[in-house]
């Protein structure tokens, strides 16, 4: 039998009691941010969306969290214990955590979160496969009995990429994970101001007073001591670039998440604003083809792009001529991150073959169809490589119908599986974190499952993409899982689930009296406003 303990600090979570208006007069004491994009989806399991994951870690906790490098350390839990040669892993809540509501978060809340979780998430989902049994035995032990070891649970039950395995109360937790939950009840350090929510414009966080850190360990990106320093964040939504640049000036807002590159040199030129690298994985961008629809539900349309594509005027659109802002070539997997490799990639490299495409086209029995492009274009850099898209797609023969939305309304018609006539769509331009793109475990645009019910947009199958990534969770060592992501990658450009498009360096920029900015995704914990 194997046997081994980690135990981490103690903590609880709290709850602002000081009225808004109080806390508002307090300048030094509240933060403005501009979100990347407006808050349109507020459940933390529903959604992909990376401004709702930011929400969702205010808001709600995790059992474990990540360091900034990529380290998980235990959170909610106080430690846990393995035995049965890694098939028992038992879980200790620490003492004294609390709901917002005021209530005990008791372990079978957390059964049942991750239960709604994992029904969402890639990685989640490869836990709850390799569980016989997961129960709540009292009330502060969460039991996982497994069929297989699986070393990566605390990695799973504490990442923080989206969507993000937040705890929420039972009652909540029981909601169909298909459904969006409305109530805003976590045991986060900060708690949701519902009633100063402005749809589309304003949302207000405030201090969880009754929150108690983590003890004995370091702050860092999701993990450790979640120390709150700020009585009130308000995330404001402005569309317009160009204001916000004007509002993070003249000190009417503090901290832009994603300044547009265009105009960096006017943030770069204001001595009171600095601007950071604060995710050095930056973003990755790729085209999804819609798999159940023509044209792109042949394998040759959908490899017609990869040689129609130039991935370097995909970042240029973006970030300008700049080669040190963006990585090429761009394959599945992060550039400069272990499992990255150039295995298959040559159809992405060198000059375009617009012939070779027009072929593969006429292959796949296209016809001049329309392929309706969804483009929200509230986001610069999607707009940007939709516009590049649309005009490599057009040199190919490809009849574009380019439909300019917000990207709520681009996240609601996406799950839309019908064809382009009853409303749905042949493909669309997205991004992620680069660090969502380091390995196989929650990379969903690599899976080959487009048959199950909560599949990712897109519905790729490839029996032979599961069985690779099959194979990377049971590779014994770095080599092994190497291996498997080159094949991966070979295969995927024969089953094209995605397009990648290019990687490039996303900074932040916020005005130089705030302090405590962390590595990683904008956290607000340990940050000061002087």
């Amino acid at each position: 039998m194997n046997r081994r303990s980690l135990l981490a600090g103690a903590a609880s979570l709290g709850a602002p009691l000081a009225m808004p208006r109080l806390a508002a007069a307090q300048g030094s004491r509240v933060l403005k941010f501009l979100p990347q994009i407006d808050l349109a989806f507020l459940d933390p399991h529903w959604t992909t969306a990376y401004v709702t994951r930011g929400h969702g870690h205010m808001v709600f906790d995790t059992l474990y969290g990540q360091d900034s490098s990529f380290k998980a350390s235990p959170q909610m839990v106080e430690g846990h214990v393995v035995e049965n040669d890694g098939r028992l892993w038992t879980l200790t809540l620490r003492q004294g955590l609390l709901w917002h509501d005021g209530e005990r978060v008791l372990a079978r809340d957390c059964v049942a979160s991750i239960r709604r979780w994992a029904k969402r998430d890639a990685l989640g989902g490869a836990l709850m496969a390799a569980t016989e049994e997961l129960s709540a035995p009292d009330d502060r032990t969460i039991r996982f009995r497994l069929s297989r070891p699986f070393p990566l649970l605390p990695e799973t039950l504490g990442k923080v990429s989206s969507p993000m395995p937040a705890m929420m109360p039972e009652r909540l937790a029981n909601t169909d994970p298909f459904k969006q939950i409305t109530e805003m009840v976590g045991s986060g350090p900060f708690r949701f101001l519902a009633d100063e929510r402005v749809a589309g414009s304003r949302n207000v966080y405030a201090k969880f007073e009754q929150y108690v850190p983590r003890e004995g360990a370091r702050m860092s990106w999701n993990a450790g001591p979640k120390v709150v320093l700020l009585d009130r964040v308000e995330w404001t939504t402005i569309p317009d670039a160009a204001t916000k640049v004007a509002a993070i000036q003249r000190a009417e807002q503090d901290w832009w998440e994603n300044p547009t590159h265009d105009l960096m040199p006017l943030l770069q030129r204001d001595r009171r604003i600095r601007i950071e690298v604060t995710n050095p994985t930056g973003t990755v961008c790729m085209m999804r083809p819609n798999h159940l629809q023509p044209p792109f539900d042949k394998p040759e349309a959908r490899q017609a792009l990869l040689h129609a594509f130039d991935q370097a005027s995909f970042m240029q659109a973006i970030v300008g001529d700049n080669p040190a802002s963006y990585n090429l070539p761009h394959g599945i997997f992060c550039p400069g991150t272990p499992m990255a490799s150039e295995a298959g990639l040559e159809p992405l490299k060198g000059p375009r073959d617009y012939g070779k495409a027009r072929r593969l086209l006429q292959q796949a029995g296209y016809n001049g169809e329309k392929v309706a492009m969804l483009v929200a274009t509230d986001y610069s850099h999607l707009k940007a490589i939709g516009e590049v898209a649309a005009d490599a797609m057009g040199k190919i023969g490809l009849n574009v119908d380019y439909i300019a939305t917000d990207w709520g309304t681009m996240l609601q018609r996406r799950n839309n599986r019908g064809p382009v006539a009853q409303g749905g769509w042949s493909c669309l331009n997205t991004s992620w974190e680069g660090a969502d793109h380091m390995d196989p475990a929650s990379h969903y645009a690599i899976r080959g499952n487009g048959a199950e019910t909560g599949a990712w947009p897109g519905w790729c199958v490839s029996e032979r993409l599961e069985q690779l990534r099959d194979a990377w969770f049971a590779a014994p060592d770095l080599a092994g899982q190497q291996a498997a992501c080159r094949e991966m990658q070979v295969q995927a450009m024969r089953d094209v689930p995605s397009i990648p498009l290019g990687q490039y360096i996303q900074p932040t920029a916020y005005r130089t009296n705030i302090t405590g900015v962390a590595k990683g995704f904008p956290t607000f914990w340990g940050v000061q406003k002087g």
